[in-house]
């Protein structure tokens, strides 16, 4: 089966009006959501779909490097192809490599439609047909707006909700006070404390991080997740080894050696990853591997469309919940529902639904991903250049960009 096209699309959804968020050190305003759809094609007609990193550069090393590789090639061992690709193209433009790894995605869509078989049996065979999802909202907001949210989220029927919080140190722990009151002992609760050295000179202290750590335990939160910048992994490792609550990081981790470290020197409880712009599956089955070899657990970053949480979830079940428990499935405010803001383009980027049934994501068992992407979204929400989001601080006086790429931790400075 040959590969006759490879084409990425770069797609925008803008918010109705700017959000402007407060929070302790400054400001954060969205202005929009991106995506990216590949489409692989091949000589009968079958078509592959993945998401991809929502970045002009990442388009072009796919137009410029992975294409041209990619078509003409025979699509039967997508591992092959990729080792031709590293050993290849991938030596002069090693920024290719993300990118490919998502293309990775359509080629075992579109391979498992060839040979009428899911995805997950492509990547070493599932092992349930179901993982749990949680409920993840809660931008910057007052504390009762967090507790309010958690139920509404919970009432959803999510067994989850994850929050971020950026109140300040008193506000952020009546926040979780709140939310646990509000949502009783059942329901989990995340914290998502990635603003707290986003705050320029008032950024919290490893000493403010570890109290907050300690009166949190009270509230018996899931985890706590990046309270320090991702790079610095000796300040997880020490706060691990208090053992005050679960510590989650890595969704800015920038390559594999670098969450490697992450797992070997024992800084986490739980390892996030997004296949969407950190290395697809290929890094996934590696990571998997060493945190089951660690005895830590595993949980999805899906900050996107739903055709990149089918994707994700296709891999995670190939492994036990001991392993890969959580996959991050985003609330956003569609249809007037509870949640962050809307997104319409991450719904309507599939035809159907997805199936979320008490707590869990269902996971199709038909030839490919198993669902079917919507192409219309490609005209209806054309590419709008920029960034999507930054962070306008108090102390130092600075604007910092956030990219649509996970692993990158700012995209610029003003």
């Amino acid at each position: 089966m040959r590969i006759t096209s490879v084409r990425s699309f770069l797609l925008s959804s803008p918010l109705p009006e700017p959000l402007r968020l407060p929070f302790w050190g400054g400001e954060r305003t969205i202005v929009k959501r991106d995506a990216m759809l590949i489409r692989v094609e091949t000589e009968h007609g079958l078509v592959g779909y993945g998401p991809g990193p929502a970045s002009e550069s990442a388009q072009q090393a796919i137009e410029r490097v992975v294409a041209p590789f990619l078509e003409g090639k025979t699509l039967a061992d997508p591992d092959a192809l990729r080792i031709l690709f590293l050993e290849g193209p991938a030596r002069q433009h090693p920024e290719a490599i993300k990118p490919y790894c998502a293309v990775e995605i359509a080629l075992y869509d579109a391979l498992g439609k060839a040979l009428g078989v899911p995805v997950s049996e492509l990547l070493g065979g599932r092992v349930r047909d179901r993982i749990r999802v949680y409920g993840s909202a809660g931008m910057y907001q007052p504390a009762e707006g967090y507790a309010r949210e958690a139920a509404q989220i919970a009432a959803l029927g999510f067994p989850a909700y994850k929050m971020r919080p950026a109140l300040g140190p008193e506000g952020d722990l009546e926040a979780v006070r709140l939310m646990r009151e509000v949502v009783g002992p059942d329901v989990e609760l995340m914290v998502d404390a990635h603003a707290w050295w986003r705050m320029g000179d008032r950024s919290y202290s490893w000493e403010t991080v570890e109290r907050l750590a300690q009166q949190m335990a009270e509230y018996r939160i899931a985890w706590l997740e990046e309270p320090w910048p991702p790079e610095d992994h000796e300040s997880y490792r020490r706060l691990k080894e208090k053992n005050y609550v679960p510590l989650a990081s890595g969704e800015h981790e920038p390559s594999e050696d670098s969450f490697l470290d992450l797992i070997h020197n024992n800084c986490v409880h739980y390892v996030q990853m997004d296949i969407c712009c950190q290395g697809g599956y290929p890094t996934g089955r590696t990571l998997l591997s060493e945190i089951a070899r660690e005895g830590l657990r595993f949980a999805f970053h899906s900050w996107g469309t739903a055709l990149e949480l089918i994707a994700a979830a296709h891999l995670g079940i190939c492994w036990p919940e001991t392993v890969v428990e959580w996959l991050e499935y985003p609330c956003y405010s569609n249809g007037g529902r509870p949640g962050m803001y809307p997104f319409p383009l991450a719904e309507e980027i599939l035809r159907e639904p997805l199936v979320v049934e008490k707590g869990d994501l269902v996971v199709p068992s038909e030839p490919g991903l198993g669902v079917t992407v919507n192409e219309d979204v490609i005209h209806r929400y054309p590419w709008i250049p920029g960034p999507w989001t930054w962070f306008r601080l108090d102390s130092p006086p600075q604007t910092l960009y956030v990219s649509s790429d996970h692993s990158v931790k700012w995209a610029g400075k003003s």
